[in-house]
């Protein structure tokens, strides 16, 4: 009877363990996770309920069972270890017997008999690892921590069983072993998919395959343009083959042209290199040969001025000077000794000179100074033929041992020219044009050696085999391309060796002195300004420096070859006399010059020309003259013959009654000249009353010439001159 009411008092304390279980079942919310504890707990709730079959236990102490104490325990234990480095908040999935107990329609008992199967299975499992633990482990801790014990015991709450099923589940983070308490808030709720499908309707279905047809249409439009992208890449590299492949036979013939022409100009280039040197020296002999027989030709020249100028020098200017020295300075003796000898052979071509005009009849109309003493001896004239025979003679032998096809124009012409017309293409990119004048360049030289338009007998170059043979290059029957290079060839040439080779003659053999000389230069620069304007220009870097050339040529004979004596009017009275003839013969050789140097109008600019011609010779030397000059027709005859040289051009556009400003000194002088004509008249005879009017309208017709009209107003004015309006028109 005591063992069963110790039994029975034993149920009761049971049932309340098992109401207090229940209880923290019950803690578990609506979408929480149940954690490891709460599984725990449900595990006793069954093993209990088994224990106490259809007993309802009322109150129960907590912690007094020896199995309820391990699984606290071993519990504990396993949180020291995982509860830093798990969080669970997984769901146990359903066995394969339930599943199976499921799908035959076996629900409430049958399926807690199953799980209570599945359950007793798992309890025997966790009995042997306790006992196992409990082998392993020497010592177990009696008691467990307090606040571990706590926290299980206040999270588990009891919950009816099989109820975690069907509720949303939750997960629990768990903190630190050192930590004093946790708190149930920390949970985080986490709810499962909705089990329940969108009811399927017919336009639900309608419009997912109207999207799906959309979706396909969409990628066939664009598989469709991606083919026919596809195709149309197909037809051009199929066309690209095909044009490559048709022109795969040029490119062969092509490459063929090229390797040839570079094979062909590259001996050319070797050839030249050898024989450019010999052709270099041929024309500085050439040019030097020229340039000596010009400078001889000045010297003497200045001599004949300087002997003349000492000879009729005054009696005073020789007391000032030493015995043994003359006016310049040089020894008497030795000076005078080459002096007789130039004196007559000057005298001697004086006399040839005024034999020659007496038998062309124009001893009437020559004046001293206007012809130009260029005669040479029969030494001179020997010696300088002889040396240009060598010279042309040693050009001849330069290409003696050249192949015809590498130094002859018109073979290397033909040679370019096949290769023009077969590859044109190749040709124009190669360049071929740019190039032909360098290669041209040494043989044309050759060809000019001896060629100078200062001598009568020279030939135009555009008569020359090398012209006539380049003439018509590049000329084909069809149409003519605006860029064609080889149209400018023959002006490339002339830019190229013609300028450079007139600017050494501008330098070295040009006479300003003489007026033939500087005919024959002005008239081939003109042909060259008006037959090639491409390149003879004032922007061609090789036209101003033959210009320049020209220019420094005429200051230098400005300096030093024009000289005008002083002499008072008594010496000047004998017209006879050695100092007249000197005296005339040096103005006359000024206003030549003055002529030669206004040759040049419409090559050079005015203001050049002005500057040159009548503030570098005009009022220099020839207004002194015309001071020296005795006032009648003499004068006016000079006046005349001065103002003839003027380009008529510089007058006409002048606006007002004044002339150009640098005319206004020689204007004054014309002046002053009629006043003086008009004062010697006073008190002479009517006839030369008479002469004196005649010279003032002829000075009053000079000074309308050249727009003076101020000055020409001014003395009608004074003198009366009532025909003035038929004098200025006709001027």
């Amino acid at each position: 009877m005591d063992m069963e009411s110790e039994k029975e008092e034993e149920k009761p304390k049971a049932a309340g363990a098992f109401s207090n279980a229940l209880s923290s079942l019950n803690v578990l919310r609506p979408g929480e996770i149940p954690d490891a504890a709460f599984i725990h707990a449900a595990r006793k709730k069954r093993q209990m309920a088994r224990e106490l079959g259809d007993f309802t236990p009322h109150d129960s102490e907590p912690g007094k069972g020896r199995l309820v104490r391990e699984d606290e325990n071993d519990a504990s234990d396993d949180e020291d270890d995982d509860e830093k480095r798990r969080i669970v908040f997984s769901v146990k999935e359903k066995s394969q017997r339930q599943k199976i107990a499921e799908e035959i329609g076996i629900e409430g008992s049958d399926d807690d008999a199953l799980v209570t199967g599945e359950q007793d299975e798992e309890l025997s499992r966790w009995e042997q690892e306790q006992i196992r633990k409990g082998i392993n482990i020497p010592q177990v801790q009696a008691s467990q921590p307090t606040e571990v014990n706590m926290y299980y015991q206040n999270t588990y709450q009891t919950m009816p069983y099989g109820s975690s099923y069907g509720i949303p589940y939750s997960y629990t983070a768990y903190g630190s072993s050192d930590a004093k308490s946790q708190k149930t808030d920390n949970t985080v709720p986490f709810k499962t998919p909705s089990n329940e499908m969108t009811p399927v309707t017919i336009d639900l279905v309608k419009k997912q395959l109207k999207d799906r047809l959309d979706s396909m249409k969409e990628l066939h439009k664009t598989n469709r343009q991606q083919h026919e992208k596809h195709l149309q890449s197909r037809v051009d590299s199929t066309r690209a083959i095909e044009r490559l492949e048709g022109s795969s036979g040029g490119i062969g013939e092509r490459y063929k042209f090229l390797q040839e022409m570079r094979g062909y100009v590259q001996d050319l280039l070797e050839c030249f290199s050898e024989k450019v040197p010999l052709i270099n020296e041929l024309e500085s002999a050439i040019h030097q040969l020229y340039k000596q027989r010009a400078s001889r030709l000045v010297q003497r020249r200045q001599d004949d001025i300087k002997d003349e100028s000492s000879e009729f020098s005054s009696h005073s200017n020789k007391a000032l000077m030493a015995p043994n020295l003359d006016s310049f300075g040089r020894d008497r003796a030795l000076y005078q000794e080459h002096a007789k000898r130039r004196i007559a052979e000057r005298e001697a071509r004086r006399t040839r000179r005024r034999q020659a005009r007496e038998q062309t009849g124009k001893m009437a109309d020559h004046l001293e100074g206007l012809s130009s003493d260029d005669e040479e001896t029969s030494t001179d004239i020997t010696n300088f033929n002889l040396e240009k025979d060598r010279i042309s003679k040693e050009s001849s032998k330069v290409f003696e041992d050249v192949l015809e096809s590498f130094c002859s124009i018109d073979c290397i012409k033909s040679q370019f020219e096949a290769w023009r017309s077969k590859y044109y293409t190749s040709y124009k990119d190669a360049y071929i044009g740019l190039c032909l004048p360098k290669l041209f360049n040494p043989l044309i030289r050759l060809q000019l050696l001896t060629w100078t338009p200062l001598e009568a007998k020279c030939r135009d170059f555009e008569n020359m085999l090398w012209f006539e043979s380049l003439l018509f290059y590049g000329c084909e029957e069809r149409e003519q391309e605006k860029d064609d290079v080889d149209v400018a060839l023959l002006p490339t040439i002339v830019e190229k060796v013609i300028l450079p080779k007139l600017t050494v003659i501008a330098e070295n053999m040009w006479d300003p002195f003489s007026t033939t000389q500087t005919s024959r230069m002005v008239g081939v620069t003109l042909k060259l300004v008006n037959g090639y304007p491409s390149v003879v220009n004032a922007e061609n870097k090789n036209t101003q420096v033959y210009l320049k050339a020209l220019l420094l040529r005429m200051r230098r004979t400005l300096d030093d070859d024009v000289f005008m004596p002083l002499y008072p009017k008594n010496v000047l009275e004998n017209k006879n006399s050695g100092p007249y003839l000197f005296f005339q013969r040096q103005f006359w050789s000024s206003v030549k010059l003055l002529g030669n140097f206004l040759q040049w109008y419409g090559i050079f600019s005015n203001k050049t020309l002005q500057e040159l011609s009548i503030d570098g010779l005009l009022n220099r030397y020839i207004l002194m003259a015309f001071q020296n000059s005795e006032y009648g027709d003499d004068s006016i005859k000079k006046a005349q013959n001065v103002i003839s040289c003027f380009p008529k051009q510089w007058f006409m556009n002048l606006k007002g009654e004044r002339t150009i400003s640098q005319l206004e000194n020689f204007c004054r002088y014309l002046v002053h000249l009629a006043d003086t004509i008009y004062r010697n008249s006073i008190g002479c005879s009517d006839v030369e009353k008479r002469n004196a009017r005649e010279n003032i309208k002829q000075i009053v017709k000079l000074l309308a010439s050249v727009r003076a009209l101020d000055h020409a107003i001014s003395i009608a004015s004074d003198h009366n001159v009532k025909e003035f309006k038929s004098l200025i028109e006709g001027k």
